[in-house]
């Protein structure tokens, strides 16, 4: 008999392979035929996870090509802990070099936002910061701490506005526009994650905020790439969601 790292091995292995694996016995019927059964339901239970975690993507593609999609992801990129909210972050990139899917470079933006949300839902929760802490503060001297949901991403293709299209109740018939799109997720005071369209101005301050810059030094940076930018709208935003938190204690 194998031992059990061997066999756990080993059956891993069945699982993407199809080969029954050493050690493997059943009470009845016939081994091969219960273990592909077994198999299938794992491989279905993969796939159905992540139609769950990219629900777009699968509406875009429709049922019938998401699941033989997910069986392939599934085969090539294991879960790597029992936890499956953590399975799934290299979909995107998976996407950008599936060859059936080379005409639609904006599949792997879509799926990125999609990432992002699911990331906010489930982020750590910490306490809004209060206006008052910061009001009459020097923003030279000023460092905002964001809350673990805020995420900011930069698409090369109108992902956000067909993410948006793909919502419940979404007018299909949007104008999709030319050149870059900036989101801004986080996950709200009402639990509920919320998806902004950003300026490459505000991405840039926010990117930075996150590094610990001041504010004034993270608003000069942003200006300096997008002319003109103006932080307040942002910052007001985050502000109003609870993007802002209080600094940890030292």
């Amino acid at each position: 008999m194998p031992s059990h790292p061997e066999f756990a091995g080993s059956f891993a292995e069945g699982l993407r392979t199809a080969a029954l694996p050493p050690g493997a016995v059943f009470c009845d019927g016939d081994a091969d035929l219960r273990f592909a059964v077994y198999r299938n339901n794992v491989s279905h239970s993969l796939s159905e996870a992540l139609g769950q975690r990219f629900p777009v993507i699968r509406r875009l593609v429709g049922d019938p090509f998401f699941a033989a999609l997910g069986r392939v992801y599934s085969e090539t990129h294991r879960p790597r802990t029992p936890v499956l909210l953590d399975w799934g972050d290299s979909f995107p990139d998976f996407l950008a070099g599936f060859a059936p899917l080379a005409g639609y470079p904006y599949m792997r933006d879509v799926a990125r936002l999609e990432w992002a949300r699911g990331r906010a839902y489930h982020a750590a929760d910490a306490a809004p910061l209060d206006p008052a802490a910061v009001a009459g503060a020097d923003p030279s001297r000023l460092v905002l701490t964001l809350h673990p949901s805020v995420q900011v991403l930069q698409f090369g293709a109108a992902a956000l506005t067909i993410w948006r299209q793909n919502q419940p109740g979404a007018d299909a018939a949007q104008r999709i526009p030319s050149g870059d799109q900036f989101a801004l997720v986080l996950r709200d005071r009402s639990l509920a994650v919320q998806v902004h369209e950003i300026s490459q101005g505000d991405l840039i301050l926010v990117e930075h905020l996150a590094t610990g810059a001041t504010l004034h030094a993270a608003a000069e940076l942003a200006q300096w790439a997008d002319p003109g930018h103006a932080p307040q709208t942002v910052l007001v935003l985050l502000m109003q969601a609870g993007g802002f938190i209080h600094p940890p204690e030292s």
